[in-house]
């Protein structure tokens, strides 16, 4: 059963990965480091609030965090581990 919990964990960072935008959203903050929303939104030219949907999904998952800094988030990816998954994709 513990095996199984693991997959379960394991299935549910990939399910959030699973959409085009949060691909693109994720390997942009590989590439370029730290973003904020409007970074993304401009460099995805897509509505600010589409963008902060995923950018909800995917630190829900806990994918990426954010840091604050004065009145703006600045978004990254979270671990070595989110890295190393992101990289396995070749995103590229």
């Amino acid at each position: 059963m513990e095996n199984f919990q693991r997959f379960e964990a394991k299935a549910r960072l990939l399910k959030a990965l699973s959409h085009p935008v949060r691909l693109c959203i994720t390997r942009g903050l590989l590439e370029n480091g730290a973003c904020n929303v409007t970074k993304i939104h401009c460099g995805l030219n897509m509505p600010q609030s589409t963008i902060s949907q995923h950018l909800l999904k995917l630190k829900e998952a806990g994918i990426i965090h954010g840091e604050r800094k004065g009145v703006e988030i600045f978004y990254s990816i979270s671990s070595d581990e989110m890295r190393e998954l992101i990289r396995a994709l070749k995103l590229d």
